[in-house]
């Protein structure tokens, strides 16, 4: 059985966009010839957020790291990494998914929203994971225009978390348009605003909303 673990990566205030990925890059690179890694890619966000967006973006940058191994090992040269937060061991499910037809290392085509978050306070685990599950997801997948979706649940508390995420979400759109501009992302002026909200509201329902951080994003499938 596959085992899929995501390691996040913080940007230093003191370096560029450019020097983060190529860090990123690097040690990701290093990686690939580890026998036990399957598969291994990563999502960064490599340029500033856009000046005008619907989606609060976040300032920071960040890399999550995506491995797949087919038996546990520890990695130390990404929990090593100058702005490491936390490994966490997930359970994938891909609702929609791409076909990939790209070289390796190149750029996914289009776009990536990586969204990071907790349960909402107030609400037992069980109704989060439901809610997420099977109000959340098809409402996504019928108002966006996803053609990926990675919904990773995280599986577990290690110590090295600086930072307790209970979700991980990568949703891809063809073309970054599809993702920024409003009308394409949620509908056409008679609809847009009555989704917007329907989606806000349902993301509230089980979301610790003040906590949730979004990212403008590019994925690199490595391995």
């Amino acid at each position: 059985m596959m085992i899929k673990k995501i390691f996040l990566i913080r940007g230093l205030k003191t370096e560029s966009y450019e020097g983060f990925k190529a860090r990123v890059w690097q040690e990701v690179h290093n990686l690939k010839t580890l026998a036990p890694i399957h598969n291994l890619s990563f999502v960064i966000n490599s340029e500033k957020k856009p000046l005008f967006s619907i989606i609060p973006f976040s300032k920071k940058k960040i890399a999550s790291v995506s491995v797949y191994l087919e038996e546990q090992i520890d990695l130390p040269s990404l929990n090593k990494m100058e702005g490491f937060v936390g490994s966490y061991l997930v359970t994938e499910a891909l609702p929609v998914a791409y076909q990939k037809t790209w070289p390796l290392g190149s750029k996914t085509p289009g776009a990536c929203l990586l969204t990071l978050f907790r349960a909402k306070k107030d609400i037992s685990y069980k109704t989060f994971i439901d809610r997420w599950h099977h109000s959340h997801t098809p409402l996504s997948l019928k108002y966006h225009p996803l053609w990926h979706y990675s919904r990773n649940v995280v599986e577990n508390r290690f110590p090295d978390q600086a930072e307790p995420w209970e979700g991980i979400v990568e949703e891809h759109t063809q073309t970054q348009s599809e993702l920024l501009n409003p009308f394409k992302f949620f509908g056409n002026p008679q609809v847009i605003l009555q989704r917007m909200l329907m989606v806000y509201k349902d993301t509230k329902s089980f979301i610790d909303y003040g906590s949730m951080e979004t990212y403008l994003a590019e994925e690199y499938c490595v391995k």
